[in-house]
C-alpha cells in the first residue's frame, strides 16, 4: 500500500525546543541570571506564577531526552543555548560547565545519528546586558558576536546547522514593545531599536560562524503569517499591507537586501517612534544584514486576518473558522502553504525548513496512563499536507520540526499550555509519548502517510 503523502527523499524530520523552557537549573554550575529568570520571578507576569527554575530539568536529565528521541525516530533536533549559562555577565570569561553540557549533549545526539540544529538566542539574554540596555543597545549586538564565536568554536567541529535567532519579532515586540515578554519594556521606539540591533547581531555573527564551523549551513527563524484581508475593502487592504509589513516584510525585507520597507519606515515616523534621522542605521549596517545564508527557518502557527476596525460599512467577509487551538489560535493549515509559496515567489530563498509548528491541547494520561489528543494528530496531519502541497509546487522546504519535543514552561502562560508531542509531569518530572508521538514516529518512518 503506498502513501496518500509522500515527501521527497532526503526530507528531514525533527522536533525542536528552547534553554529556557526545557533546562531548569537557572542557577547551576555558574549560571547568570537571564532576563526571563528576572522576568519569571516578577509578581504578576506569569499567568500561573510560575518560573523556568526547574521546567522540564533537561539539564540533568538530558541522556533520557536524546534516548526517547532516539526512540521516536528523530532525525534532526532543534534546540536552544542558554547565553547566560555559556557567558554569565554576557561576556568573556566562559563558564566551563556551562559549555560542557553542550558539548555532552552534542555527543549524545550524534551518537544516536540525530543531526543537532543549534538556535544560539531563544530571549534568554544575559541579565548583565539587560541592565546596559538590552537589545535597544548596540553594545549588544556586539556581545553576541563574541558569543557566537565562543560557541562555535567549541562545537563547530560537529555541529553543522546553526540558527542564529529564534523570532526576532517576539524579542523585539513583545519585550520591548508591549511587555507581555522579558524584560517587559512597553516603548515601541526601544522595540525597533532592539529590531535592528537583533538583525545586526544576526549579521554580524554569520561570518563568525562560517569561520568557526566550516562547511556549515547557518540560517536565522523568523515567525511568519500569510495575512489575509477581512474583505475587498480598501480599508481592510490597507490593513494588510501595514500588518504584513509589521509582522513579516520588517525582517523579511533587511535579510534580503531589500532595505527596511519603506512604508513602515514612513508610519513608524509618522507615529513618532523613529526619528526623523535616526542614528539607528550606521554605514554598513544594512550590508551586514543582509549577508547570505544558506536557509531561512519558518515558525508558524497560525494566519494573520486584518480588519480595519475603524472604518465605515465595513462588514468582514473572511472570518477565521471555528477552529482553535488551547492558545486561541486559528487551525488554518492553508495559511502556512500560501506562506510558503510568498517566500519562494518573492525573496528566492535557496532552502527553508519549518524550524516550529505545532498545537496546545491539554490532554492528559486516561487510567491506563495513554495519552489520546486527536486534536494534536489532526493538526499535524493538517498542516503537514499543506506543507507537502507547497513542496509539489515548487517550494525548496527541505525539513519539519514539530514543536515542541515536550511539554514545557510556555513562557508568560507558565505551565498551563501543553505543545508536546511527549507529556510531562511536572511534579514527577516523567515523560510520556502521546499518541500523537506515535503517529509521528511513523511519519517519519514512512516519510509521509
Amino acid at each position: 500500500m503506498t502513501n496518500t503523502v509522500q515527501f521527497p527523499d532526503g526530507f528531514l524530520w525533527g522536533a525542536a525546543t528552547s534553554s529556557y523552557q526545557i533546562e531548569g537549573a537557572w542557577q547551576a554550575d555558574g549560571k547568570g541570571e537571564s532576563i526571563w529568570d528576572r522576568f519569571s520571578h516578577t509578581p504578576g507576569k506569569i499567568k500561573d506564577a510560575s518560573s523556568g527554575d526547574v521546567a522540564c530539568d533537561h539539564y540533568n536529565l538530558m541522556p533520557g531526552d536524546v534516548a526517547l528521541m532516539a526512540d521516536l525516530g528523530l532525525q534532526a533536533y532543534r534546540f536552544s543555548l542558554s547565553w547566560p549559562r555559556i557567558l554569565p555577565n554576557g561576556r568573556t570569561p566562559s563558564n566551563s560547565a556551562g559549555l560542557d553540557f553542550y558539548d555532552r549533549l552534542v555527543d549524545e545526539l550524534l551518537a544516536k545519528n540525530i543531526a543537532p540544529f543549534i538556535t544560539l538566542y531563544h530571549w534568554d539574554l544575559p541579565q548583565a546586558l539587560q541592565e546596559e540596555g538590552g537589545w535597544a543597545s548596540r553594545s549588544t549586538a556586539e556581545a553576541f558576536t563574541t558569543y557566537a564565536d565562543v560557541v562555535s568554536q567549541k562545537l563547530g567541529d560537529r555541529v553543522k546547522n546553526w540558527i542564529t535567532h529564534n523570532e526576532p519579532w517576539v524579542a523585539a515586540f513583545m519585550g520591548y514593545g508591549n511587555g507581555e515578554h522579558a524584560p517587559g519594556i512597553k516603548d515601541m521606539a526601544q522595540a525597533l531599536r532592539a529590531s535592528h540591533h537583533l538583525l545586526l547581531s544576526h549579521g554580524w555573527a554569520v561570518p563568525v560562524i562560517r569561520q568557526n564551523s566550516p562547511g556549515a549551513q547557518v540560517g536565522i527563524t523568523l515567525n511568519l503569517s500569510q495575512v489575509y484581508a477581512a474583505s475587498s475593502s480598501w480599508a481592510d487592504l490597507q490593513a494588510a499591507r501595514y500588518t504584513d509589513g509589521f509582522l513579516n516584510r520588517w525582517f523579511l525585507d533587511p535579510l534580503y537586501g531589500r532595505h527596511y520597507p519603506a512604508d513602515m519606515v514612513h508610519t513608524y515616523r509618522q507615529q513618532g517612534h523613529l526619528p526623523a534621522e535616526s542614528a539607528l542605521v550606521q554605514p554598513g549596517d544594512l550590508e551586514a544584514i543582509a549577508v547570505p545564508t544558506d536557509f531561512l527557518g519558518v515558525n508558524n502557527y497560525s494566519r494573520a486576518i486584518a480588519r480595519d476596525e475603524t472604518a465605515v460599512n465595513n462588514p468582514p467577509t473572511l472570518l477565521p473558522n471555528d477552529n482553535f487551538t488551547e492558545m486561541g489560535w486559528e487551525v488554518a493549515p492553508e495559511g502556512l502553504r500560501d506562506l510558503l509559496l510568498r517566500l519562494h515567489l518573492d525573496y528566492r530563498i535557496p532552502k527553508l525548513y519549518i524550524t516550529e509548528n505545532g498545537a496546545s491541547y491539554g490532554e492528559g494520561p486516561d487510567e491506563n496512563g495513554r495519552i489520546q489528543d486527536p486534536r494534536r494528530q489532526l493538526f499535524l496531519q493538517q498542516y503537514l499536507g499543506a506543507i507537502h502541497q507547497a513542496v509539489q509546487a515548487g517550494v525548496p522546504l527541505v525539513g519539519y520540526f514539530v514543536w515542541s519535543l515536550m511539554d514545557n514552561f510556555e513562557w508568560a502562560f507558565g505551565y498551563k499550555q501543553r505543545f508536546g508531542i511527549v507529556y510531562v509531569n511536572y511534579e514527577t518530572l516523567e515523560r510520556l509519548p502521546k499518541d500523537s508521538a506515535h503517529w509521528y514516529r511513523s511519519v517519519i518512518q514512512q516519510n509521509g502517510w
